[in-house]
C-alpha cells in the first residue's frame, strides 16, 4: 500500500468511526464471509452506508442487487426498507449465498431478502418472465462483462423514477483506456457509454478513492421511454 492509499483509508477509517458506520451485525457479516473464504470484495462501510441512504431517500419498497456476495451490502438496502418492503438479490455461487443467507439471519433481515441462487442473466429472465417489479432501486455489482446485459433487464423492470447503481466504474483508471481488452474494463466502458446514449436515463459517475483503492460508481434515474 502507497503511503497515499494509507491516508485515504485512515480516511475512511475516522469517517466509520465518527458516523458509527457499522455495528455488531455488520462485523460479524464481514468476518463470516472471511471465514468462509469468500473475496474480500465487499463494499466499505461507507459504500453501504451511501447504498442504505439512496434506498431510503427514493422511497424503495423494492429493491434488485444483482450480486449478493455474503450480503453486507444486501444487510445494508434491507436495512432501508419500509415495512413489508423486500429486497430481491442475485448470486451465482451457492456457497456465497449459504454465507449471506446466516448473515442476513443474525442481522434479522431474511424476512425481507429473496436470494434467487444462478446465473444472474437466467435468474433477470426468470423475474421478467415472472412480472415481478417494477423495481425502485437495482443495484449492479457483479460480473463486469455483463454490466451492458443486466443495465438492459434493469431497465425493463424499472419505472420512471427507479434508481440505478453500478459499481466499481473506475478500475484504477483503466476505465479511460478504449485499447484495453480487460474483460471488466471493456464492460464498464460499454454500461457507461450505453447510459450515456440511453435517452430514458439521467446520469452521473463519481470517482472514490479509500479502503477499497480508486474506483467509483455511476448512479442513473430511469425517465419516461
Amino acid at each position: 500500500m502507497t503511503e497515499a492509499e494509507a491516508e485515504a483509508a485512515a480516511v475512511d477509517a475516522w469517517f466509520a468511526d465518527t458516523l458509527a458506520l457499522s455495528d455488531p451485525a455488520l462485523d460479524a457479516a464481514l468476518a463470516a464471509n472471511v471465514d468462509a473464504g469468500l473475496p474480500a470484495i465487499d463494499v466499505s462501510p461507507a459504500q453501504g452506508k451511501l447504498l442504505h441512504l439512496l434506498a431510503r431517500m427514493a422511497g424503495a419498497r423494492r429493491i434488485l442487487e444483482i450480486g449478493t456476495l455474503g450480503g453486507y451490502s444486501t444487510i445494508h438496502l434491507a436495512r432501508a426498507l419500509p415495512e413489508g418492503g423486500r429486497v430481491t438479490t442475485l448470486e451465482v455461487d451457492p456457497k456465497h449465498a449459504e454465507t449471506a443467507r446466516a448473515n442476513l439471519a443474525r442481522a434479522g433481515m431474511a424476512e425481507r431478502v429473496d436470494i434467487r441462487v444462478g446465473r444472474a442473466l437466467d435468474t433477470l429472465a426468470a423475474l421478467e418472465a415472472e412480472g415481478a417489479g417494477p423495481f425502485d432501486l437495482v443495484f449492479v455489482d457483479a460480473d463486469k462483462p455483463s454490466n451492458p446485459h443486466y443495465l438492459a433487464s434493469a431497465l425493463r423492470l424499472s419505472r420512471p423514477g427507479t434508481v440505478l447503481i453500478f459499481d466499481n466504474v473506475v478500475r484504477e483508471g483503466a476505465v479511460v483506456d478504449a485499447a484495453s481488452t480487460d474483460a471488466s474494463v471493456v464492460g464498464t466502458r460499454a454500461v457507461i457509454e450505453t447510459i450515456g446514449r440511453e435517452k430514458r436515463l439521467t446520469a452521473t459517475a463519481i470517482q472514490t478513492l479509500g479502503v477499497k483503492g480508486w474506483d467509483g460508481f455511476a448512479l442513473a434515474i430511469v425517465g419516461e421511454a
